[in-house]
């Protein structure tokens, strides 16, 4: 009885899609409707159809059947652009689209059909704000938007992930992933300040983009600070909420390769994340008072000269950090967590977890994943006030120092 099931899948999609249709034209009077329920609901009886005897035949017979279903419909649609004027092809195209995921049905690929369906219906539900947005959309933030998408989707694949140069340290891939999240951070950060406003804006860019990399939020938001005169504690407020989300992270990376880290790394990250979480509340709740904070939205939505430049100082880093451990040698492993955590801290997280117990002691790993994260949270503070100026500096570094000590030592001592 499979062949039942796939013939029920394929008049659901038809009858799917033929309510939004029917439901869009329900006001119209007998004869003056679009193809509504009742056809598209055939249609996608004629698709399963098709479908099954496709899997039996062939998939040419479907292919006609396309091609003759096409046909009648390009003749309807030329009868109704003679007689209203009407150069709309949505209905037709969604008639076709309906014929398609029936006969996917039909060879059995029911899932694929499903989601098809329901995701079509979603954008012809949604044609008034789709072309809301659309027309509100500025050339810039288009043109911003296909500039992200050719050195993510196009570009990014296209780099070899392996080292080269000196000590193999430079990853192209890895360096050109970093250009890419920190450009898409700006980019998110951009549109989420300027549907939501400074306040909202700053905080989801902060949370979210602090979950990706808190360097790259550190420095989308410095930037922001650097190019606008106000602000400044809402900015700040910001930097630290996504630093602080670095050191539950670590402790859950950690975790996860390597579960007896757990309790090591728990109390020292907790002193920093609470520390650094409690200066960026603070900051954040001072903001509301702020009547500088509205004036936020960045005047580029796609920062690509600042991704190369953190891009091209990462490279510089990573070669640095590899040279100190090949001159440093077997006592270096402090040195690589400090070394590595210039520019980030999942990768040492990473690769120190996976030698403890056997290689290394977890007291060790623990010291030195805090090491890591120490670094990187000073590094940040300097990237703050080197970008954003000196306030934003001494607003962010301060806390900073404060978690970063108290964090060694209670690592240090527990």
């Amino acid at each position: 009885m499979d062949w039942a099931y796939r013939l029920a899948v394929a008049l659901a999609i038809g009858l799917l899609i033929g309510v939004e249709r029917g439901w869009k034209g329900r006001e119209a009077e007998e004869g003056e409707r679009e193809i509504g329920l009742r056809t598209l609901a055939l249609l996608g009886l004629v698709g399963g159809l098709a479908g099954l005897l496709g899997a039996e035949f062939g998939g040419l017979l479907i292919g006609l059947i396309f091609i003759g279903l096409a046909l009648l419909l390009g003749l309807v649609y030329r009868v109704k652009a003679n007689e209203r004027g009407d150069i709309g092809l949505t209905t037709e195209i969604a008639a076709l689209a309906t014929f398609l995921l029936a006969a996917l049905s039909g060879l059995g690929h029911m899932a694929i059909a499903s989601a098809g369906a329901v995701l079509m219906v979603v954008l012809l539900g949604y044609k008034g704000q789709l072309h809301g947005w659309l027309r509100a959309l500025k050339r810039t933030e288009l043109t911003a938007g296909f500039k992200l998408l050719l050195i993510s989707v196009v570009l990014l694949p296209l780099l070899p992930n392996r080292g080269f140069g000196p000590w193999q340290a430079l990853n192209p891939y890895t360096i050109w992933w970093m250009v890419v999240l920190i450009a898409a951070i700006s980019f998110v950060g951009y549109f989420a300040i300027r549907i939501a406003g400074a306040r909202a804006g700053t905080l989801f860019t902060a949370i979210f983009g602090g979950l990706a990399s808190s360097t790259a939020t550190t420095l989308n938001l410095a930037r922001l600070a650097g190019s606008k005169r106000g602000g400044k504690a809402l900015l700040a407020g910001g930097i630290l909420l996504a630093c602080g989300t670095m050191f539950p992270r670590m402790v859950l990376v950690a975790t996860i390769v390597h579960a007896p880290l757990f309790l090591p790394l728990l109390w020292p990250a907790l002193t920093m994340a609470l520390l650094t979480y409690g200066a960026a509340l603070w900051l954040l709740r001072k903001s509301r008072h702020a009547d500088d904070v509205d004036d936020l939205l960045p005047g580029n939505p796609l920062e690509l000269t600042s991704a190369l430049t953190f891009g091209a100082l990462l490279a510089l880093v990573m070669l640095l950090g590899k040279a100190l451990v090949e001159w440093v040698g077997d006592a270096g492993v402090y040195a690589l967590a400090a070394a590595s955590g210039v520019a980030d801290v999942d990768a040492i997280t990473l690769s120190l977890s996976t030698m403890s117990g056997e290689e290394l002691a977890e007291r060790t790993v623990a010291l030195a994943i805090v090491i890591a994260a120490s670094v990187n949270s000073l590094a940040k503070a300097v990237l703050a006030g080197f970008v954003g100026g000196r306030e934003l500096g001494f607003k962010v570094g301060l806390p900073l120092g404060v978690a970063v000590a108290a964090g060694l030592l209670v690592v240090l001592v527990t």
